[in-house]
């Protein structure tokens, strides 16, 4: 069934979009003792227990309106609990939350359970009660190992506590973990940045994620910026951080995936790779975005705002698209671009039923012969000077 391209969000219902299979589910936990000064994604602070236990209530609510009626069958492959801080979800409701996913979703097919977490907030209880009920992987944001460094984020932990959450993880029994970093922080030298990253390879993760600090619109740091009491990272420093980076991972066994990831052979996060090869998700909470064959919504980022549509029995959607075959060839490759492997030609024509040669032949041309991109009989991918100005190259399929 097609919906209209713009629609009231009391109109969307999983019975009218298309009957396929949702291999990911992405499920948003809001809650934060801190809003670190850099990060846009939606989270609030200082809420009550009782508030906590309304929110897995209506988390499960909006999980049942996925399970009525005709339209996609949710089955995750991959799960994945963001935030916000999930780990500050008091245990019990972390227990009740994913056995009553479970209860709902049929998790036979699961082969990858994320949990994000904050290095300052997790125990041996929690994390053992997250490996008992699935959770095979969890997803630590250190950013920096430097004080100075995380008093500027306003990040609220100390170096020491990332090596030993991932000591109290290991105990509970993970293997697969994840370290976040962030580099081109204000006042970060080339130096600090390579220091960093050597004590995350020192923690013997078989991923990492190094992003590039971005200045969101109305964040703090952004603000900060906007009225000179910080200064920026020079973009060619910037540049110099990412390619030391490429280069020193890819020596130590940690080659890059995706622009912003690294992993050892196998270790790639296939949540993640569900978003940037087009697969259908859907996303539970506040803010958190769905993709249902080239139709796309995010819900409500407001917490009241979700609360009384879930309470009232309605998907908490906005911003609903559905996206012509146009827009979603150029989306899909804007998105497999950022693989290290590149657009394959055969799965772009399975996903889109065009060859990319045809539909984007005056891109690839330009863009070889600039150099940012490289063509094999099966692919094309970006060069390591394409990697350099990705965004822009992304840009041209659009």
């Amino acid at each position: 069934m097609i919906l209209p391209t713009s629609i009231e969000h009391t109109d969307i219902t999983p019975s009218r979009l298309p009957d396929v299979a949702i291999e990911g589910l992405y499920v948003h936990i809001p809650f934060c003792f801190h809003k670190c000064h850099y990060c846009d994604f939606y989270s609030i602070t200082r809420q009550s227990p009782e508030r906590m236990a309304r929110y897995v209530d209506l988390l499960l609510a909006e999980a049942t309106l996925w399970t009525t009626g005709s339209g996609p069958s949710v089955r995750p492959i991959t799960v994945f609990f963001g935030g916000g801080t999930p780990t500050l979800l008091p245990i019990d409701e972390m227990r009740r939350l994913i056995g009553g996913l479970r209860e709902r979703f049929d998790f036979g097919t699961v082969s990858e359970f994320t949990v994000e977490a904050n290095p300052a907030t997790v125990s041996l209880e929690y994390c053992s009660m997250l490996r008992e009920l699935g959770v095979d992987r969890l997803s630590f944001g250190a950013q920096s190992f430097d004080r100075q460094e995380l008093h500027t984020l306003e990040r609220h932990h100390d170096p020491d506590d990332v090596q030993r959450s991932l000591g109290i993880a290991r105990a509970a029994g993970f293997a697969r973990l994840n370290v976040d970093l962030i580099y081109a922080i204000p006042g970060q030298s080339m130096e600090s940045w390579a220091a960093s990253l050597e004590q995350a390879r020192a923690l013997r993760t078989e991923h990492l994620s190094c992003y590039g600090l971005t200045y969101e619109p109305n964040t703090p740091i952004a603000v900060k910026k906007r009225l000179g009491q910080l200064v920026a990272a020079e973009d060619s420093l910037e540049l110099t951080m990412l390619h030391h980076t490429r280069s020193r991972l890819r020596d130590a066994g940690l080659p890059p995936y995706e622009i912003s990831n690294y992993a050892a052979p196998g270790q790639e996060c296939r949540h993640n790779l569900t978003y940037w090869t087009g697969g259908n998700y859907v996303g539970l909470g506040p803010s958190a975005a769905s993709h249902v064959a080239g139709h796309r919504f995010r819900n409500r980022p407001h917490l009241r705002e979700w609360e009384d549509a879930v309470g009232a029995g309605q998907l908490p959607a906005i911003d609903y698209e559905q996206l012509t075959p146009r827009q979603r060839a150029g989306e899909l490759v804007m998105l497999v671009l950022r693989l290290s492997r590149g657009v394959r030609f055969d799965e772009f024509a399975g996903r889109t039923g065009s060859d990319a040669r045809e539909v984007f032949a005056d891109q690839l041309e330009m863009l070889l012969r600039r150099g940012l991109i490289e063509i094999t009989p099966d692919s094309f991918r970006l060069t390591e000077s394409g990697v350099d100005v990705a965004d822009a190259v992304a840009s041209e399929f659009l």
